[in-house]
């Protein structure tokens, strides 16, 4: 079992930069592939950005690509997102997640989720 809660947050304006982070409480933080999701007001939830146990490979979508990153620090269990250049397309709640399995990080539905963080990106 796993416990995830998020937070970083806010209202920016285009071009800010803002720094979201999940910390997770529970057994086992380096058994999990920790991802971040997010869910646009009347759009399906999207894939972010995910990373391995040892933060020595991640995956991210094209759309944030070269402006959001990903990393964790295992001695705090906690997962960040650091996102950059920020639109107003970005605007969004995101959401931490954790699974032991890559694809269901990637591809279908993690099995832990936090309760979201509302980012919102004004032009």
């Amino acid at each position: 079992q796993v416990q995830l809660v998020e937070s970083g947050g806010g209202w920016v304006q285009a071009g800010d930069s803002l720094r979201l982070s999940c910390v997770a409480s529970g057994r086992s933080f380096t058994s999990y592939y920790l991802a971040w999701f997010r869910q646009a007001p009347g759009k399906e939830r999207e894939f972010v950005a995910a990373i391995n146990w040892s933060g020595s490979v991640t995956y991210d979508t094209e759309s944030v690509e070269g402006r959001f990153t990903i990393s964790r620090d295992n001695a705090k269990n906690t997962v960040y997102l650091q996102m950059n250049n920020l639109k107003p397309e970005d605007t969004a709640v995101y959401y931490c997640a954790a699974d032991m399995v890559l694809r269901k990080v990637r591809y279908t539905t993690p099995t832990y989720w936090g309760q979201g963080t509302q980012v919102t990106v004004s032009s």
